[in-house]
């Protein structure tokens, strides 16, 4: 059984336990999005720094008493997590910072951070007998829980704007789901998921609405407390759209902070693209969100209505963070840096974190003294155009070697 000590609202405070709710708060409507609260007293009696440690599970499994995992039995059979936290040596060197880590999600089993909550999500599913999966995403989030659903047998339906990357498309396809391709915005594709869900019964994945999200996103930031031996960085930089994988981030480092593996906490930066950064805007500002048309390439953020808004503003000002906003040249160039020096291959959600680092060090935002981590959420398979115009075409010769000699003098 898992550690769950009740489900809280975050509009009106209002507490449940998990067999009282499914998704949202039940007197707030869709906007009341619950907050997992964990016994960490009754943790700490069966899961400590030592157990950890000794733990011989590299996958995100390796927390199950800090998961809400009710019946293991349930876990799928595909190896979520663990990815490699980089060191970012020749990055560190050419821009003189003292301290730099990258963690690359994009190694994850359908090349996206998003595996870690969809990994949760057909656990919650079996659990409830639930037969049919649904989700709204703009690429990411869907490919990993059509993954994740084919793994054990679960039908799903996918809504997706028309205009996702034609990879992450291909992905849903190949993995069985039924993808229904929305003529509108990925916002206008989440209420309709939403609206599906009401209508025929389906099980729903979607970030936020379903409170367990939060909670498998945030393993990624248990990792990286383990991968760093326990110390806790100044600055962890994230690409932010609904900001669940931010308050995934924020949830992570408090977790261990409660059970006392780490003694502090970082602050939190969201990066944004410059044509959707409504969160940025929010943090910076006043604290409230102005909904926006998203105008950016990169796809996996492009989030007029963040859905999980409330937390993550509350996660970042709580951790003294700050939000950076970033053109799609910024993303673009990121993309090929990020690439051409540490072999990192990014999507251009997963470079926007790195962008923002690279803003905020230019800016004087962070120093170079400074311990940052950046997180890379997605591969750059995800968007082959996008990767493209960071890298640029190939140079086209002829089969002999003086079309060689030609084109290096070029």
């Amino acid at each position: 059984m898992s550690y769950i000590k009740k489900l809280k609202c975050l509009l009106c405070g209002a507490e449940y336990s998990p067999e009282e709710v499914k998704y949202t708060c039940p007197k707030c409507g869709d906007e009341g999005i619950l907050e997992i609260i964990y016994d960490y007293e009754e943790i700490k009696k069966h899961f400590t720094k030592e157990s950890l440690t000794d733990s011989r599970d590299y996958s995100m499994w390796r927390y199950l008493p800090l998961l809400p995992v009710d019946d293991p039995s349930k876990i799928g059979p595909l190896k979520v997590g663990w990815t490699p936290l980089y060191s970012a040596e020749r990055i560190r060197k050419d821009l003189d910072m003292q301290y730099l880590w990258i963690k690359d999600d994009g190694r994850n089993p359908t090349a996206s951070l998003k595996d870690r909550a969809s990994a949760i999500a057909i656990v919650k599913a079996q659990e409830l007998g639930e037969k049919i999966i649904t989700c709204a995403s703009t690429g990411n989030a869907a490919s990993s829980l059509a993954g994740a659903s084919a793994s054990v047998g679960l039908k799903n339906y996918i809504f997706v704007p028309k205009t996702a990357p034609k990879a992450k498309i291909a992905q849903l396809l190949v993995f069985g789901a039924t993808v229904f391709a929305v003529n509108g915005t990925y916002d206008e594709a989440f209420e309709l998921s939403i609206e599906a869900t009401k209508e025929f019964g389906w099980y729903n994945r979607n970030t936020a609405f379903n409170p367990y999200m939060v909670e498998g996103k945030k393993t990624v930031a248990l990792e990286i407390i383990e991968e760093m031996n326990f110390e806790v960085p100044d600055y962890v930089f994230v690409s932010v759209g609904d900001g669940c994988i931010i308050s995934g981030v924020a949830k992570g480092y408090t977790d261990m902070y409660s059970l006392g593996f780490i003694d502090r906490l970082p602050k939190l930066v969201a990066v944004q693209a410059e044509g959707c950064r409504p969160i940025v805007d929010a943090v910076n500002g006043d604290g409230t969100v102005k909904f926006v048309e998203p105008n950016t390439l990169a796809d996996s953020i492009a989030v007029g209505v963040p859905r999980n808004r409330v937390m993550a503003i509350r996660d970042i000002e709580n951790s003294e963070g700050f939000g950076i906003a970033v053109s799609d040249d910024e993303i673009i160039e990121a993309i090929k840096y990020l690439g051409s020096t540490e072999g990192i291959f990014a999507e251009p959600a997963g470079s926007t974190a790195f962008a923002g680092a690279l803003k905020a060090l230019k800016n004087g935002k962070i120093s170079k003294a400074d311990k940052v981590v950046i997180i890379v959420t997605g591969n750059g398979l995800k968007d082959v155009e996008s990767a493209i115009k960071a890298g640029g075409e190939p140079l086209v010769i002829n089969p002999d070697i003086e079309s060689i000699k030609k084109a290096l003098n070029k």
